[in-house]
């Protein structure tokens, strides 16, 4: 395992840096079918982990990341997915400590979608991006075939969705409230982007600890009912 971050991530007081991805689930090399992600990516951000999780985590699409850093600098220059400083190490840090550290890692969208306005920043995936790109996670969810999808943010939960003819109504609302797909024959945990959850996370309810142990139930309590539901 690589040594030890420098420059710790505030969040973890360098105590329990998570480990990091070597490998990727390469499923097109060189994927063309989105123009415009062409245009914008550095790399394509494929899926990293345990083919045989019982977790697969799914974001809505790498961000542009740092190229600079050492490490962690995002599934856009490390073409794999959660490899950035703040939400690749906080998500992986989170299900080390509920006991799912060895969860599949990919996103809805591959590739960076930069904005036109500011190529240095993220615009949302378009809705036919979405669903181009569905079909690299329908066949990571079928290889992998997981117990649990965890949807981090609003844009992940509609994509899983979406694949069950379903739409998302509010995503507050949702938030580990697990709901199951037929189709995919998984169940659905959604939570909040890492990015988002220091906001949103008291408007919820839950302090910082006893969000983390709901996340945990509730992988739990799906892994263990499998497609009892």
């Amino acid at each position: 395992m690589p040594a030890s971050d420098p420059d710790p991530d505030p969040d973890s007081g360098g105590t329990d840096e998570p480990a990091y991805p070597t490998s990727r689930n390469v499923l097109e090399p060189d994927c063309d079918r989105c123009p415009a992600l062409v245009d914008s990516r550095e790399c394509i951000s494929w899926g990293t982990g345990d083919r045989d999780a019982e977790v697969v985590v799914v974001g809505e699409a790498p961000g542009r990341g740092t190229p600079e850093a050492d490490r962690w600098r995002g599934g856009n220059w490390t073409g794999r997915a959660y490899t950035s400083r703040h939400s690749g190490r906080r998500i992986r840090r989170m299900l080390e400590r509920v006991g799912y550290g060895d969860a599949y890692y990919t996103n809805a969208v591959k590739c960076f979608p930069a904005d036109p306005a500011d190529p240095t920043t993220n615009r949302e995936p378009t809705a036919e991006e979405r669903a181009t790109c569905r079909t690299h996670l329908l066949t990571e969810l079928e290889a992998v075939d997981p117990a649990v999808v965890l949807a981090t943010g609003k844009h992940a939960t509609k994509t899983v969705l979406a694949a069950e003819g379903r739409e998302l109504g509010g995503f507050v609302d949702s938030v580990l409230e697990p709901v199951w797909c037929t189709r995919l024959d998984v169940w659905l945990v959604p939570i909040l982007h890492p990015s988002y959850q220091d906001v949103w996370i008291g408007r919820l309810g839950y302090e910082p600890e006893a969000y983390l142990a709901a996340i945990g139930e509730a992988l739990e309590e799906c892994c263990d009912r499998g497609t009892d539901r």
